[in-house]
């Protein structure tokens, strides 16, 4: 600390040390500026875990919300400034997905013994009727072999509500290439949605291509082998190296509507109901 001894006797101390004094965990929300009022109460009415927060200031938590960018420009914006701020962990909570009012409290069982470094929450499609995003393997539609309450290991997931470790997105981070965000601001290319349009030698036709940054990312993880190679061995020689916590059940709101999905949450919970009760891992 240094002391600076102004008039009157007013003493200012500014802090010297180098480490930021809130560094566990940054909770970052891509939004056009316009949310719910429905989201808001889920995000905002959250059972903080203990020591969190006191006297009206947040002591584990920083905030971002990137306003107005592409989905991918917002997310590397929040790596980015999760890596140079030295944050723990980075948690991505899209503004229509509306968090269960213990998601904090499961994510910070996680983040208090940290063996694993990618967990998401599980939330469903906006359709009617609504499937899980919840994957395994491409083009083969949604994995459902799992009740609610177990803790699945998939190969894609969304990035809706997601907990990501540090050390994950500072390699990637210090892989990846340097770009322009329409804003002008420069950061990594960690997260990329992917567009290609190509002629067909064969056929002549024009193809195109396209995709989401969430399994963009997830495919990436898995290719570059960027959980061997950040300190995660054994979770990286999985075939399924992601958790997903179907604890955390979150639901997808319309921006528009307010429409909730899965609109059948309660068959989803009439079938698992049972599995409330303890929680199974399905490998």
């Amino acid at each position: 600390m240094e002391k600076t001894i102004k008039p009157n006797n007013i003493i200012i101390e500014k802090n010297t040390q180098t480490d930021p004094l809130r560094n566990r965990i940054l909770i970052v929300t891509p939004t056009l500026g316009i949310i719910r009022t429905e989201w808001a109460q889920a995000r905002y009415g959250q059972v903080t875990p203990c020591n969190w927060s006191a006297a009206g200031m947040n002591a584990g938590l920083t905030h971002m919300y990137p306003q107005g960018y592409m989905v991918a420009d917002a997310q590397n914006m929040g790596v980015d400034t999760c890596v140079q701020g030295r944050h723990e962990w980075l948690l991505l909570v899209e503004d229509d997905t509306m968090l269960p009012f213990d998601a904090f409290m499961r994510f910070n069982a996680y983040m208090k013994e940290p063996e694993i470094p990618v967990i998401s929450g599980l939330y469903f499609l906006k359709a009617n009727p609504s499937e899980p995003l919840v994957y395994r393997g491409r083009g083969n539609s949604c994995y459902d072999n799992w009740k609610i309450g177990d803790k699945v290991w998939v190969d894609g997931v969304p990035t809706g509500c997601l907990l990501i470790h540090h050390s994950v997105l500072r390699l990637m981070w210090n892989e990846s290439p340097t770009y322009k965000t329409g804003s002008g601001r420069e950061v990594k290319r960690v997260f990329e949605t992917p567009s290609n349009a190509f002629l067909d030698p064969e056929t002549g036709g024009l193809c195109l291509q396209a995709g989401t940054s969430d399994l963009f990312w997830c495919d990436r993880v898995m290719r570059e082998k960027v959980l061997e190679r950040s300190g995660w061995k054994d979770i990286g020689k999985r075939k399924y190296p992601f958790l997903v916590d179907t604890n955390i059940m979150c639901k997808h709101i319309d921006l528009n509507t307010g429409v909730q999905y899965p609109l059948d949450d309660k068959k989803w919970r009439k079938k698992t109901a049972k599995a409330l009760k303890s929680s199974t891992v399905k490998n």
